[in-house]
């Protein structure tokens, strides 16, 4: 014989029930399902370029990974290279991005590493990435760096946990996009 659920006078859930499905809410709104970082979310706003070379470029992006549902929100190489994309475009640090051959310019951006945290209020994101730019003519290597960048998000960015840490995971890709363009808009090309 099965026994019914308890409840409370008025058939109202017991404190237990209560409690466990404050809980649920609660685990629900603050994890949910990883959603990888936009490239809209890593393209600096409002970026000016030092110089505005008038060469093409093709934009190259390695070291990304996809983002797996119960995993931390991941930058894709595609994602990446898309962001780069459009903050040169936008920027007009080249004349033009060329997707195949023919680009003066060859821009590889290599994401290195990236650190995240698993939990906390506020998620800070460290970001490191190799930037090399070659001349695709002689196959010569012009300027090459490693660019650290990092990222803050909080409760008052994003409630769910998830979300922040994508926002602070696209902010430190934004803030080396950003850096990676300024010192190549410096460049004597």
């Amino acid at each position: 014989m099965n026994k019914p659920e308890p409840t409370s006078p008025g058939g109202k859930l017991s404190s237990t029930h209560a409690i466990s499905l404050t809980s649920l809410l609660v685990v629900l709104a603050l994890g949910g399902c990883a959603s990888p970082a936009s490239y809209q979310g890593m393209v600096p706003p409002d970026f000016q370029a030092a110089k505005k070379h008038a060469a093409t470029v093709k934009v190259a992006a390695t070291g990304g990974r996809e983002t797996q549902a119960l995993g931390k929100s991941q930058i894709s190489d595609a994602d990446f290279a898309k962001a780069l994309a459009e903050a040169i475009t936008e920027s007009r640090t080249f004349s033009r991005v060329v997707q195949d051959n023919g680009a003066d310019y060859l821009l590889t951006v290599s994401i290195i590493s990236i650190e995240q945290p698993s939990f906390g209020l506020s998620f800070q994101v460290k970001m490191e990435a190799g930037w090399t730019l070659k001349r695709v003519e002689t196959d010569k290597v012009v300027w090459q760096e490693s660019i650290v960048s990092e990222h803050r998000a909080t409760p008052g960015d994003a409630f769910a946990a998830v979300k922040r840490l994508r926002l602070a995971t696209e902010g430190a890709a934004k803030n080396n996009i950003a850096e990676g363009l300024s010192r190549i808009s410096k460049l004597s090309l």
